[in-house]
C-alpha cells in the first residue's frame, strides 16, 4: 500500500470547487508536485489519492463518495454522450447503459452496488457505473478489458465476458469480499434474483440505480490509470495499439494517456477556436461594451454580425497565427531538406509574407521566395487588410535580418495573439522540445514584433499553456506550470501578476462583466493574456467561454482569439458550436494546417528519403524558407 500525506484544502479551495471539508490524501510520491501551486491540489492527485485510501472498504468509503463524484465531474470532459469510450494502451471499455435485467457480472462492496457489466456481441465489455470507483473497482473494469485482439487493433480479450465470468467465481472474490473491498458476482437472471430464481430484496431494490454520466466514469478510470504508474509499463507488441495512442513523455504536468484522433481533435480545436473567437469579435473589436449591449442587446454579440464584408470573416490575429503555423513547418521542412534550421529565422521570414499580403514590403532586400510563394501564401482570401497592428507593420517592414528581435518597447497584443501554433508544434515534438524551449520559442516569436519585455513573455506563455492542454493537463495545472517557468526569466514581475489576478477574479464572486473590466481592455499583452485567462477559467463550455471573450471594451477580436485557443485545445474541435463553424471564412485551410500541423513529423521527407514525389510535393507546399 503506498504512504499518503493527509491535506486539509484552503476554505477558499473548498469553495472554488464545491468540495467537502475532508482530509485528502495524497500520495507521498506526488505530494511534491501536488504543491507547485501555492498549497493548491491539482484535481487529478486529489482524486487518485480518494481512489486509493478508498479501496480497502471502511466507513471513509461513504465519507468520501461526494468528493470522489465532484472531482470526477471536475475532471470529465464536456461530453454529454450516454455511451462513450475509455481506453488505455493495454484495455478497452464501453461506459454506456446496461440492462440490469440481465446477465451480468457487478461488482459491489457487500451489498452496494458499484458498477454492472454485460456483453456486446462480440465479447467485448458494456459497463454502467453507479458509484465512484475506487481503486480496487477500477482495477476490475480495467483488468477486464485487457490482452490485445489480432483484428479489431485495440487491446481485448478474444472474449471478455467468459473472462469476467471466470473472475466472478474466483477465490480472490471471497477474500476481498471479507477484507471490505469492492469484489465481482454474477447474476445470471439479472440482478437480484439468485441462481435457484428466489429474489434478494437488498438487491432487487437497486434496480432502479441511475447510472452516472459516461464521460465522469471515463475521468475517473482515466485518472486511476494514469497516476497509478501504468504509463512506464511495456507497451503489448500490437501494430494496431501504437497507430491508434500517442504516447506523452513526462512533463511538468501530469501527462494523460490519449487516442490520436483526441490529439488531433485538440489540434482543429485550437486553430479553429481561435479563428471563431476572432471571427465572434471582430464586428466589435473597437467598441465600448455598453455600445455592444446598445446594439446586439443585453446578452451582447453572440452570433456571426457583419464584419469586412460577410459573415465569420477572420482578422489579422488569424491571419497572422496561420503564417507562425506555417513559418513552423517550413523550419521543419528546411531542417529535413538542408540540416539545419532556425524556426525563429524561418517564421520571421512567413511574417514578412503575411506583411506582404497586406500590400507592404520590408525595407531590407529580402527575398520572398517569389517562384516557390508555398501553399498558404497562394490563398487569395488571405491577401486583405484587416485591421493589422500598426506595431506589427512597423516592426516587420524595419526587419533588417530574419530572426532579429524588434527594436521597439511595445508590449501590444499583437505578439501573444499569434503564438498558439507553437504550443502545437512542441508537443508533436515533444521528445525533442521541453516546457522551457516552447517557452523559448512563444517569447521569441512574440519578440519579432514587440520589444518590451512583456509582449515577449507572454508569447512564451501562451505556447506553453496550449502545450500542456493539448496534453491533457487541466488549465489550472497548466498555469501552475508555466508560472514557475515565467519566474526563471527576467521582468517576467508584470505578465505573472496579471495572470494571478486572473484566478483570483476567477475565483471570486464578481460579475463577469466587472472582473473582466478590472483586466483591462486587451489592447496591451498581459491584459489580453489575463482577460483570456479568466474568462477560460470560468467557462462553462467553449461556447460560453468565447462569448464573455469578446463582450467588453477593448481588443475583443483578440481576446476572442485567444480564449478560441485555449478552449480549443482544451475541449476538442467538437466543442465548437456547428453554427460558428459552418460560416467560418478559410475554414478549410484552417482545417488544413492545423491537419498538417499535427502530420509534419511523420512525413518521411529530406534527403535520404527514397519517395521523391512526396519530397517534391511536400517542398512545393512548404518550401524550407
Amino acid at each position: 500500500m503506498q504512504d499518503f500525506a493527509e491535506l486539509h484544502l484552503k476554505p477558499e479551495t473548498l469553495a472554488r470547487y464545491g468540495l467537502p471539508d475532508i482530509p485528502y490524501p495524497v500520495p507521498a510520491a506526488d505530494l511534491k508536485s501536488a504543491l507547485l501551486d501555492s498549497g493548491d491540489l491539482p484535481l487529478a492527485v486529489m482524486l487518485h489519492g480518494l481512489q486509493q485510501r478508498s479501496r480497502d472498504g471502511d466507513a471513509e468509503w461513504q465519507q468520501v463518495e461526494p468528493a470522489m463524484d465532484r472531482l470526477a465531474e471536475l475532471l470529465a470532459p464536456d461530453d454529454a454522450r450516454d455511451v462513450v469510450l475509455a481506453a488505455g494502451d493495454h484495455w478497452w471499455l464501453e461506459v454506456g447503459p446496461v440492462d440490469l435485467g440481465g446477465k451480468l457480472v457487478t461488482i459491489q462492496r457487500g451489498d452496494v452496488l458499484i458498477a454492472a457489466i454485460t456483453a456486446r456481441d462480440d465479447g467485448r465489455l458494456r459497463v454502467a457505473v453507479f458509484r465512484p470507483l475506487d481503486a480496487k473497482s477500477a482495477e476490475y473494469l480495467i483488468g477486464l478489458g485487457q490482452v490485445p485482439h489480432p483484428e479489431h487493433g485495440v487491446c481485448m480479450r478474444e472474449n471478455n465476458w467468459e473472462y469476467a465470468l471466470d473472475c466472478s467465481a474466483g477465490n480472490g472474490n471471497y477474500y476481498a469480499a471479507d477484507r471490505g473491498e469492492a469484489y465481482l458476482s454474477y447474476w445470471e437472471k439479472g440482478l437480484g434474483i439468485s441462481w435457484d430464481g428466489s429474489d434478494v430484496p437488498e438487491w432487487r431494490k437497486q434496480l432502479d440505480l441511475v447510472a452516472r454520466p459516461a464521460a465522469r466514469v471515463v475521468a475517473e478510470l482515466g485518472i486511476h490509470y494514469t497516476l497509478s504508474g501504468n504509463e512506464d509499463e511495456e507497451p503489448v507488441a500490437d501494430a494496431g495499439a501504437a497507430e491508434e495512442f500517442e504516447t506523452p513523455a513526462p512533463l511538468a504536468w501530469r501527462s494523460k494517456r490519449q487516442q490520436k484522433r483526441t490529439v488531433q481533435g485538440r489540434f482543429l480545436g485550437c486553430l479553429l477556436g481561435g479563428a471563431v473567437g476572432d471571427a465572434l469579435g471582430a464586428p466589435v473589436e473597437f467598441m465600448k461594451r455598453t455600445e455592444i449591449l446598445r446594439r446586439f442587446g443585453p446578452k451582447g454579440i453572440t452570433q456571426y454580425a457583419p464584419a469586412y464584408g460577410g459573415l465569420g470573416t477572420i482578422t489579422d490575429d488569424t491571419q497572422m497565427t496561420l503564417f507562425t503555423a506555417e513559418g513552423l513547418i517550413r523550419g521543419w521542412v528546411r531542417g529535413c531538406f538542408k540540416g539545419i534550421t532556425t524556426y525563429s529565422g524561418v517564421t520571421a521570414h512567413a511574417y514578412l509574407r503575411w506583411l506582404q499580403t497586406q500590400g507592404e514590403r520590408p525595407t531590407c532586400d529580402i527575398d520572398f521566395g517569389t517562384d516557390e510563394p508555398g501553399w498558404l501564401f497562394q490563398q487569395r482570401q488571405l491577401h486583405s487588410r484587416r485591421a493589422p497592428g500598426n506595431t506589427c507593420l512597423a516592426a516587420l517592414r524595419a526587419m533588417n535580418s530574419l530572426g532579429e528581435p524588434a527594436r521597439n518597447d511595445s508590449k501590444g497584443c499583437g505578439g501573444v495573439m499569434r503564438v498558439a501554433p507553437v504550443g502545437l508544434f512542441a508537443w508533436r515534438l515533444r521528445q525533442y522540445e521541453s516546457p522551457q524551449d516552447a517557452f523559448r520559442l512563444g517569447a521569441e516569436l512574440a519578440a519579432l514584433t514587440h520589444g518590451h519585455p512583456t509582449g515577449a513573455l507572454t508569447g512564451g506563455v501562451l505556447a506553453v499553456l496550449i502545450l500542456a492542454l493539448t496534453d491533457g493537463a487541466s488549465l489550472r495545472e497548466a498555469l501552475a506550470a508555466v508560472k514557475l517557468l515565467l519566474r526563471a526569466e527576467p521582468g517576467f514581475e508584470e505578465t505573472l501578476r496579471a495572470i494571478e489576478m486572473a484566478e483570483e477574479l476567477a475565483d471570486s464572486d464578481l460579475p463577469h462583466e466587472e472582473a473582466i473590466a478590472r483586466l483591462g481592455q486587451g489592447w496591451i499583452a498581459e491584459e489580453a493574456l489575463a482577460i483570456s485567462i479568466y474568462c477560460a477559467l470560468v467557462a462553462r463550455n467553449f461556447k460560453h467561454g468565447v462569448i464573455l471573450a469578446v463582450n467588453h471594451d477593448g481588443d475583443s477580436d483578440s481576446t476572442g482569439a485567444i480564449v478560441g485557443n485555449l478552449l480549443g485545445a482544451m475541449h476538442g474541435v467538437k466543442a465548437i458550436p456547428a453554427e460558428w463553424l459552418e460560416p467560418l471564412e478559410l475554414r478549410d485551410v484552417i482545417t488544413e494546417l492545423a491537419e498538417d500541423l499535427y502530420a509534419f513529423k511523420d512525413w518521411a521527407i529530406g534527403e535520404y528519403s527514397d519517395n521523391e514525389e512526396l519530397n517534391q510535393r511536400i517542398w512545393r507546399k512548404y518550401p524550407g524558407f
